[in-house]
């Protein structure tokens, strides 16, 4: 009986350091990733003539909503017209997307229609065979790609030619933000985003590589067809931007840096519904183990580990009246949880700080406890289906 209890004893304790260093280990990365991002230097440019020829590619499905308002703050650019061509590629739209681009006279919008290129054929990654396309089709040096959601500063592509002139980058990570809106799930949504924002600059900035968006991303054309483009990962669904990244980094690895300036903060459209939502976290989540540098693939399975400790903790507290002394105060494994999730909160919003005066959405950090549920849920929800799951995408079930 004796034997079995202190058995009992020595499994509660693992467990309980087990966890306590798990929390540990995952506070020390939120902090590290706030410090590199407070190191990350503020580009600012004086607005000069660059001669950088660049594509500018938009992929497009159904976006008879959102494409003009796109293009329009294209057009409005304080870049020379002769210096940038837009490449709007049509992915089998079936609302009136093309008719709309087609209306455009000006000489520098191109459409492309992708149906012409894949021979009726059904392919795992569209996108990536429309960007394919466009940059074979391209004229430019430079190609920035965004989506056909999002709406550009006017600065953006002069930041972008300048910042490219002088550091000669073979990729260019840069800063996107959901368009602000009242609703409870935007507000949710903006703070989630704006962490993996920051996430992104910080990893990019200390050639930890893990996250950028293609709705802000340039990449010279040369750098594109040195890694050979897609191939070898043409047959993921996503991953036209994470992946080709590190196929770069694989080659160029001083040669991919991140742009932090305001000028070339992009805005677009956060998930209209609770399921889209979804559906584009589990699209994310879904190349987690396609990176060839496995650091990143433990960092996310510690964030995931982390996620699903604070969902299986208060179950298991239901079942266990276990009790742990710390600094001599003795907690209850519930109250131990309350303790972590609280330990979690503050880490973040350390981190987060810096992030959200950056993108001018300090207000948005009072919503954030009250986020912090839904957030651990969400995570291990779309992380779980990222791996074993599908998604809807564009009206297209994907495994």
């Amino acid at each position: 009986m004796r034997r079995t209890l202190v058995r009992h004893t020595i499994m509660q304790l693992i467990l309980g350091l087990t966890i306590l260093l798990l929390f540990a280990a995952y506070s020390g990365l939120i902090i590290y990733y706030g410090i590199c991002w407070r190191r990350i230097p503020n580009s600012k440019f004086k607005i000069q003539k660059s001669k950088v020829k660049i594509s500018i590619i938009i992929p497009a499905r159904n976006e008879e909503q959102n494409i003009r308002a796109c293009l329009d703050s294209i057009l409005q650019q304080n870049y020379p017209a002769d210096f940038f061509e837009v490449i709007v590629v049509d992915d089998h739209s079936t609302d009136n997307t093309a008719a709309i681009v087609l209306c455009y006279e000006t000489g520098n919008i191109k459409l492309i229609s992708l149906k012409d290129f894949t021979n009726g054929e059904q392919i795992n990654s569209y996108k990536k065979k429309a960007i394919e396309t466009a940059i074979d089709k391209s004229t430019g040096e430079l190609i920035i790609s965004t989506d056909a959601d999002c709406i550009v500063p006017p600065n953006w592509l002069q930041s972008i030619a300048n910042f490219y002139e002088q550091t000669n980058a073979a990729l260019i990570v840069m800063p996107v933000k959901f368009i602000n809106k009242n609703s409870g799930l935007n507000i949710f949504q903006s703070l989630d985003f704006m962490t993996l924002q920051g996430i992104t600059g910080a990893a990019v900035h200390k050639k930890m590589l893990s996250m950028c968006n293609a709705a802000n991303l340039a990449y010279s054309k040369k750098s594109f067809y040195l890694v050979d483009g897609f191939k070898g990962i043409d047959n993921i669904a996503s991953g036209d931007d994470m992946l080709l990244m590190h196929k770069i980094f694989e080659r160029e690895p001083d040669k991919v840096l991140y742009l932090k300036s305001p000028e070339v903060i992009v805005q677009t459209q956060a998930m209209p519904t609770l399921k889209d939502f979804f559906n584009q976290r589990i699209r994310w989540a879904s190349k987690a183990d396609q990176y060839k540098d496995k650091r990143i693939f433990w960092v996310l399975f510690l964030v995931y580990l982390v996620n699903l400790l604070l969902i299986l903790i208060p179950v298991f507290s239901l079942f266990n009246n276990i009790q742990y002394s710390i600094f001599n105060i003795q907690l209850s494994i519930f109250c131990l949880w309350l303790l972590l999730l609280l330990v979690k909160t503050i880490t973040e919003l350390f981190f987060l700080f810096p992030v959200a005066n950056y993108f001018g959405n300090l207000r948005l950090l009072w919503f954030f406890p009250m986020a912090q549920p839904f957030h651990i849920i969400y995570t291990v929800i779309a992380g779980w289906l990222g791996k074993f799951g599908n998604y809807q995408w564009k009206g297209r079930t994907v495994k």
